[in-house]
Order: structure tokens, then sequence, then C-alpha cells
């Protein structure tokens, strides 16, 4: 059985015999010095068996992370402190009427809440900011136009910052 290559300087198919290979020869073409590589043995790899207490390991591992998984998401949810009191959260209602810099404020953490990736909590905020939709859109338009984002905002990319405001206000429209 005889070893394939190419050339690494003129790229022709060269074929060697067996012998050759792990030894230093010249291309036919170009006459360039270049290696025969050894010839690939077509010895099987031999695997360990299948240890069936590894299985048994790692299966347990995986659901022992998704339960912790759940679980996190489930105190995520609800809260403890949450949970143990008799009175349900106070959430605004939509006639609740909020200060134009309660609106303002509420807007800057959805953005700080967007821009950190936090998508749950960014909802509720924002679910307190749609009802006021004409004040917002007021808001979100002076703070697109200004130059200079709001001092705490300041450590919020200017183009991520301006996408944010932008699908807000697509969103509240």
């Amino acid at each position: 059985m005889a070893i394939i290559f190419h050339c690494d300087y003129c790229g022709k198919k060269i074929e060697a015999a067996d012998s050759a290979g792990g030894k230093w020869g010249k291309c036919p073409a170009c006459h360039n010095k270049l290696y025969v590589p050894a010839s690939e043995s077509d010895e099987e790899l031999k695997l360990a068996p299948v240890d069936e207490t590894d299985l048994e390991r790692e299966k347990r591992l995986i659901d022992e992370t998704n339960r912790l998984t759940l679980d996190i998401l489930k105190e995520r949810e609800s809260p403890k402190g949450a949970a143990e009191s008799d009175t349900p959260v106070e959430v605004a209602a939509p006639g609740f009427e909020i200060s134009q810099v309660e609106l303002k404020q509420y807007i800057i953490k959805y953005l700080h809440l967007m821009a950190d990736s936090e998508l749950y909590e960014a909802q509720k905020v924002a679910a307190l900011i749609m009802p006021k939709d004409a004040r917002a859109v007021k808001i979100l338009d002076k703070m697109a136009g200004s130059g200079m984002p709001e001092p705490e905002l300041a450590g919020i990319s200017q183009l991520v910052l301006s996408g944010l405001i932008k699908s807000l206000r697509d969103e509240i429209s």
C-alpha cells in the first residue's frame, strides 16, 4: 500500500512506497526536499469497557443539577419573604398616577435592567411605564435627543442605550 500526500511547495500529488515513510525525499515535479509522512496504521484503538457506576453517577449528578436549577428559578419567581407574608405585593394600578420624576426613574431602571439582561425584572418595570404612554414617549424622546445621557445611565454604551430607548419607545407606541 502506498503513502499518498501532496508536496508542500508545488502541491503535486505524490505516491510513495511504505518503506519511504518517515524519511526525507525529493518531489519529482519541483525537486524540493520534503518529508514523507509515516504510513498510517490501521490499528484500532482499544477502548475501555463502559463502567456502569460512572453512568449512574453521571445521571445522578445531572438530576441534581436540574433539581437545583429549578429550585433557583422558583426562588427568583417568588422570594421567601414574599411567600411568608400574608399581604399581597403592592403593584401600581393602571389608573395610579405617578409623577414625571418617578416615571423617569422607572424608565432609567428599565434601561439598566435591560442592559444587564435582567429581562424578567425589566418586564415588571415596563408594566408600570406602559399605561403612561404619552408622558413616557416624551421622556424617551428627550433622552434620545440629548447628546449626553442621564448621569445614571453613563455606564451603558451609547449605542446600546439608544437601541434600548428605541425598542421601549416602539413597544409603547
